[in-house]
């Protein structure tokens, strides 16, 4: 369950932050509350993640595969570039990921 509550966490951020994005600074009402609602849930769901999900791993987990995640949104939403450095990055972070879970987080 607390993997579950993880994918929530990490879709809620993932929709926050590409909302402020939409939200232009903050001048536009919809967007900005969706990046508030969007924040405030991801942190509920992050808290209640973490009554079963060690502390390093979750928080790995959620930053990682947000900031994995936006990333990829802004290459495909926003026409972000992509290098070799941005790539390695991505894989950099994904790589940290897998090698938490692997060594026996709980």
């Amino acid at each position: 369950m607390g993997y579950l509550l993880l994918g929530c966490a990490i879709a809620s951020e993932v929709v926050a932050t590409t909302a402020m994005k939409y939200s232009d600074g903050f001048s536009r009402l919809g967007p900005s509350l969706l990046t508030a609602l969007g924040y405030l849930l991801s942190f509920a769901l992050l808290a209640q993640t973490l009554k079963t999900v060690s502390i390093g791993t979750a928080y790995a987990i959620w930053s990682g595969v947000g900031t994995a995640t936006i990333a990829v949104i802004g290459l495909m939403l926003f026409g972000e570039g992509l290098s070799a450095t941005k790539v390695a990055g991505i894989v950099l972070i994904v790589g940290g990921v897998v090698v938490l879970n692997l060594g026996g987080a709980h």
